[in-house]
């Protein structure tokens, strides 16, 4: 009876034993695996330049040295910006002189001097007249020759003519200014005005801003230098973001997704892992490069994915090799 006692607890020993081998592996076969890739870091980089053709003044910063946005890390040399600055400023102030002259018209100063012109002009043109009656009653009576009377109706003539332009010269001194002077004013006071905004953001770019924190890789020229539009003076790294740049084959396709978590190991810190996500899977499979895998999985198709990693103490450098663990989700 003993041994009979003692086989059925054996067999259920191992039934039990059995039992949680198979709920073991079956646990480790259907619960979240992780999917293990290799890539390398991916810091993006920037040549910084002049938007103006200039002197350098100024370099602030040596190679490895490190910047935040908005640091005035060179500058060109300011004065001839400076200078067109300056002229402009003095057209605008001519011109808006201009303008304010159109649209108040003239002064009363100008409009009594208009009338006196008036006046001494019909006392002309009278006495012209004048003249060439009496003329007119000597040449009937032959006290007086052709030629006298020719002379006085002459300027008889005159006389009037500039009655009537002193006349239309009052007539536009008292309306004032048209309306089309007082437009083209107005534009002339835009262009300049335009002109001289152009003017003083070439001054302002004499100075050339970080675009955002980074450090500096190569500094490629230096003071005195004549540089052009665009010519780097720097080129810069930027320290945020910093991304990995891997690669996944279409089986594990199915389990990424945008936003998943990933740990990031590099061979200097194993066990310190850099805490990272998914930020962009490419829609368009494409053949492994070959600095990734090696020569018999270089035909391969793959998907390239970027993993978007916080390196707060920048220690990731660019084509340092990483691997990526990313964990599936429970569910899968």
């Amino acid at each position: 009876m003993g041994k009979k006692l003692r086989l059925i607890f054996l067999i259920s020993l191992l039934g039990i034993g059995s039992a949680l081998v198979f709920f073991y592996f079956y646990r480790e076969n259907h619960r979240s695996q992780d999917i293990i890739l290799h890539g390398n870091v991916d810091i993006r980089q920037v040549d910084l330049g002049f938007r103006l053709t200039g002197r350098v003044q100024e370099m602030k910063f040596e190679e490895g040295d490190k910047i935040k946005k908005g640091d005035i890390i060179a500058s060109l040399d300011k004065t001839p910006f400076i200078f067109e600055v300056n002229n402009l400023k003095g057209l605008a102030d001519v011109a808006k002189a201009n303008l304010t002259k159109l649209h108040a018209g003239n002064r009363p100063q100008e409009i009594q001097e208009a009338k006196a012109l008036v006046r001494e002009r019909e006392v002309s043109y009278d006495n012209a007249q004048k003249v060439l009656n009496r003329q007119t009653e000597l040449v009937k009576k032959n006290y007086a020759s052709k030629q006298e009377y020719d002379d006085a109706f002459a300027k008889a003539k005159e006389t009037q003519a500039q009655l009537k332009t002193a006349e239309e010269a009052l007539k536009l001194a008292v309306e004032g200014f048209r309306s089309e002077d007082i437009a083209a004013g107005l534009a002339q006071l835009e262009a300049v005005n335009s002109q001289l905004a152009t003017a003083q953001n070439n001054l302002n770019d004499t100075d050339l801003l970080a675009p955002n924190d980074g450090i500096i890789l190569t500094r490629i020229r230096e003071p005195g230098s004549i540089v052009n539009v665009g010519s780097p003076v720097y080129t810069l790294s930027l320290i945020n973001p910093v991304w990995i740049r891997a690669y996944t084959s279409e089986i594990n396709l199915g389990h990424l997704k945008p936003g998943m978590k990933a740990l990031v190991y590099t061979d200097t810190f194993p066990k310190q892992p850099y805490q990272g996500q998914i930020g962009f899977i490419s829609p368009v499979a494409e053949f492994t490069p070959k600095n990734v895998e090696t020569k018999e999985l270089r035909t391969d198709l793959v998907y390239r994915l970027r993993v978007i990693v916080e390196d707060k103490e920048g220690q990731l450098r660019q084509g340092m090799p990483v691997t990526v663990v990313i964990a599936k989700e429970p569910h899968e």
